[in-house]
């Protein structure tokens, strides 16, 4: 069920936002308080009323969902992003409840991909939200100077829930980024595990009324690339240690680890061939047509070939070796007669 929560004023967004009434003119009559609604559903009465200011007309609702999501409506996210929220909850100042950031990443035809973050300082209390806007700009600029592919894509923030501060704080990034996306990642591990959400804001209420937001979940898909994938592989290893604590491994061993997995992974493909041949396993077409598609990815080359061509990259790799360390130890012999 989508979350929703009370609207703020489009143009208010300072450093310090109050979070119950938010930057109510004296002269503008009070509208009917709009009561927060959790993911669940709340009771009635169970929220406090919060003062919300009237709306312009919304607009049509293609426009608003629309937006990065025109296909699928998928947000991929990298095991980077989590691990840079992790550590920014685990350094966060004494006393905070939760942090916040921006998330970047790019935008194509069928999702969002989200790459990168960093954490943006915040002081939360339950009258008023204060976040450091200058702070999120200046990381902004910088990130675009090495990543200038990289766009603001929403923001994210450790919790379970959505909070009605959460919706000020989506405010100043609806200014930022067209539709932006919110990500809760639950730090408390509730349920026993780190339930991790994403959302995407939309008007609602009576125009020219009392106007509330609307958070509509989005699905959320993990993806990697190769280099992310080592480190990861390396993470879950620590799982099947008792101190949680293991050592990076050689070259050569994570060549022969990946021959292994290589290999077992070849003796289940020539398995699943045989009982489909033998009537054991009923035929697959997807499963034929990828096992297909690697067949054809493999050269037709011959066993003498192929140990010549090994043969010859493992005599060139051994001389680039030899030279590297030739001249790693000229260097430090030169050091050492400049020093006398």
């Amino acid at each position: 069920m989508a979350a929703v929560a009370p609207a703020a004023d489009a143009a208010a967004a300072p450093a310090s936002v109050p979070a119950a009434a938010p930057t109510l003119t004296p002269s503008a009559p009070a509208p009917a308080p709009v009561v927060a609604a959790s993911a669940g559903g709340a009771a009635p009465g169970a929220a406090a009323p919060v003062a919300a200011l009237p709306a312009p007309p919304p607009p049509p609702l293609s426009a608003v969902l629309g937006g990065p999501f025109p296909g699928g409506r998928v947000v991929r996210l990298h095991p980077v992003v989590l691990a840079s929220i992790v550590d920014s909850f685990e350094r966060r100042n004494e006393g905070a409840a939760r942090v916040i950031g921006t998330l970047l990443g790019m935008v194509d035809k069928h999702s969002v991909e989200v790459t990168n973050c960093f954490s943006v300082p915040h002081n939360e209390s339950e009258d008023e939200v204060a976040v450091d806007m200058e702070f999120a700009k200046n990381m902004y600029e910088l990130h675009k100077k090495v990543s200038p592919s990289e766009i603001i894509l929403g923001w994210y923030a450790t919790g379970h829930d959505i909070t009605e501060h959460s919706v000020l704080i989506h405010e100043y990034y609806s200014r930022e980024a067209h539709s932006p996306i919110h990500l809760t990642v639950d730090t408390s591990l509730q349920n026993g595990r780190m339930s991790i959400k994403a959302y995407v804001s939309a008007p609602m209420g009576v125009p020219g009324k009392t106007m509330g937001v609307m958070f509509t979940p989005l699905t959320v898909k993990y993806i990697y690339y190769d280099t992310e994938r080592i480190g990861v592989d390396l993470i879950m290893k620590t799982c099947f240690s008792p101190n949680r604590v293991i050592g990076l491994s050689s070259d050569l061993q994570q060549v022969g680890s990946a021959s292994a997995r290589i290999q077992d992974t070849l003796g289940m493909v020539l398995q699943y061939a045989e009982d489909v041949l033998s009537g054991k396993v009923s035929a697959d077409n997807t499963v034929g047509r990828f096992l297909m598609d690697l067949i054809n990815q493999v050269p037709k080359i011959s066993p003498e070939d192929f140990e010549t061509m090994l043969n010859s990259n493992i005599n060139d790799l051994l001389m680039v070796t030899y030279l590297a360390n030739l001249t790693q130890s000229q260097i430090a012999l030169n050091e050492k007669l400049l020093s006398l």
